[in-house]
């Protein structure tokens, strides 16, 4: 296998016609990689992502290919997938004001364009699910865009197909996620396209690394929430010098 990839968290090895994704212990802040691992972190990613892969097969194809044709020592956190052509855009929906879409709403009464109710709090839900891209920076953060720029970028019915798509993940994710007391504030998605151009779901999926966990029982809007993903290293980052 040849490394062709190093990125905050997983790295990417090529083999033959597929990549190798594995998912390692690293954990990263606002673009920042903390030197300290989280022992087993990327096997929980990775198990976390194909039990979620499983439940949206109907709604896009993923690039998985196999969880079990990997190297043995990366077993559990490596898995085989198809090579794609990602897109440009962070593809993400939000249920609940909070993070960067809260700051940016509280600057502007809008997330990407979108108007949102006077008076919202943190952690407050939205009256409905909202489509919130942003840019996929290589250096520095990711911006936030409109629909309109996504078109502009990647053309009308691919972006209105895959908005379409990343607000149905994000619907059928929390609505699982629902019925098991979790509260699923936001999520991040990317695609990209397959060797014969078909529009496919890559990296991870409604994990806890690229989506906000809450339990239900103490969901209180206008504070921060009780976290299960990693919103408690940002918070203990922000206290640095």
């Amino acid at each position: 296998m040849e490394l062709v990839h190093s990125g905050k968290v997983r790295d990417v090895y090529a083999d033959g016609d597929d990549l190798i994704l594995v998912a390692s212990d690293r954990v990263s802040v606002y673009d920042v990689v903390l030197p300290t691992l989280i022992p087993d972190k990327g096997k929980i990613l990775t198990q976390l992502s194909l039990w979620w892969f499983e439940q949206l097969t109907d709604i896009i194809p993923n690039h998985i290919v196999s969880a079990t044709d990997v190297p043995e020592e990366l077993a559990g956190r490596a898995v085989r997938c198809r090579r794609l052509s990602m897109l440009p855009v962070e593809w993400i929906a939000r249920g609940y004001l909070t993070g960067l879409g809260l700051k940016e709403y509280e600057k502007n009464g809008a997330v990407s364009g979108i108007s949102l109710p006077d008076g919202l709090v943190e952690a407050s839900r939205l009256p409905e699910p909202i489509f919130t891209p942003t840019t996929k920076a290589t250096e520095g953060h990711d911006e936030f865009i409109t629909y309109d720029d996504v078109v502009q970028e990647i053309g009308d019915d691919t972006a209105t197909r895959l908005r379409d798509v990343t607000l149905e993940i994000y619907k059928r994710g929390a609505a699982i996620a629902a019925e098991r007391g979790i509260i699923i504030a936001d999520t991040k998605l990317e695609f990209g396209r397959d060797a014969d151009g078909t529009l496919t779901l890559g990296d991870e999926v409604l994990t806890s690394d690229s989506s906000r966990f809450w339990p239900a029982d103490q969901w209180r809007p206008g504070r921060p929430q009780h976290a299960l993903d990693k919103q408690f290293v940002r918070n203990w980052s922000s206290t640095l010098d």
